[in-house]
């Protein structure tokens, strides 16, 4: 006791009264007092080990947020189902090849919900397309979509715009930025075409794929699928290409594992805007 008290500078029966309270939350004994010594009960011995674990976790703790530690815990990312699909999924075994501790979490969905959970501090950060500017959200531009029109090859050939006429278009749902360069390209033809939305880009590529209709992909996608037979690909200089960013919350400061992140970004697209 006299210890203990030396170390916490305080009298020795302050020591005893908080050791007899914690006794009483406890409802259980932790020490024999046996005239002037003390010794710990079996309830104590449990207790102690207790806390040395409880010890061991808060310095665990202390070093894993110390600024020369290595990123771990938990990263929350979302991102446009595009870009899930096409550029995530190298990006990602990169990431978790560096940084092993990092628990990382992918979540899906439009542009705008996913800057919303950024925003109330459900994501850490979110990837998608177009010109965005968001309240409260930092942006980094990463990379340039260029895109492609598919159709069957059963359709032949797509030369103009004004081919697509009485043809069935799959795209994304209303608010995606690849349908929206779509509808902007129809528009400077003076074309008001009807459109199915389908929120899955591998439907839309098995829809094309069946010769059901048309679409307009991102080129990474395409390549994915470029082996099809029953797949053709289109270019058109009126399409302009769409900008990819990442986005996170400019309050959220000090986040080791985000950062890194967004230095592997850096890394991997400076030169491919």
């Amino acid at each position: 006791m006299a210890q203990a008290a030396t170390k916490l500078h305080c009298v020795p029966s302050n020591i005893t009264t908080r050791i007899k309270q914690l006794e009483q939350e406890l409802k259980a004994p932790l020490f024999l007092r046996e005239g002037k010594t003390l010794k710990l009960t079996a309830s104590g011995e449990i207790f102690l080990e207790y806390c040395q674990k409880i010890l061991a976790l808060c310095d665990e703790a202390k070093r894993s947020i110390h600024p020369d530690a290595a990123p771990s815990g938990p990263l929350r990312i979302g991102a446009i189902e595009s870009s899930a699909t096409t550029r995530l999924p190298r990006l990602l075994a990169q990431y978790h090849q560096l940084y092993p501790d990092v628990s990382v979490q992918i979540t899906t969905g439009t542009w705008k919900q996913l800057l919303q959970d950024v925003a109330q501090h459900k994501l850490d950060g979110a990837i998608v397309a177009g010109q965005i500017n968001f309240p409260l959200l930092h942006q980094l531009e990463i990379y340039q979509e260029n895109m492609v029109l598919i159709a069957p090859t059963s359709m032949g050939e797509i030369r103009c715009l004004e081919d697509l006429i009485d043809k069935e278009i799959f795209m994304w749902t209303e608010g995606c930025p690849y349908r929206a360069a779509l509808e902007a390209w129809l528009k400077l033809k003076h074309l008001s075409l009807p459109i199915t939305g389908i929120a899955s880009y591998a439907t839309i590529i098995g829809c094309v794929s069946a010769g059901s209709g048309v679409s307009l992909v991102p080129k990474s996608l395409y390549e994915q699928y470029q082996g099809l037979s029953s797949i053709r690909g289109f270019d058109f200089a009126h399409l302009s290409s769409i900008q990819n960013q990442f986005f996170w919350h400019q309050n959220v400061q000090h986040h080791k594992a985000r950062d890194a992140f967004i230095a592997l970004l850096k890394t991997e697209f400076s030169n491919k805007k």
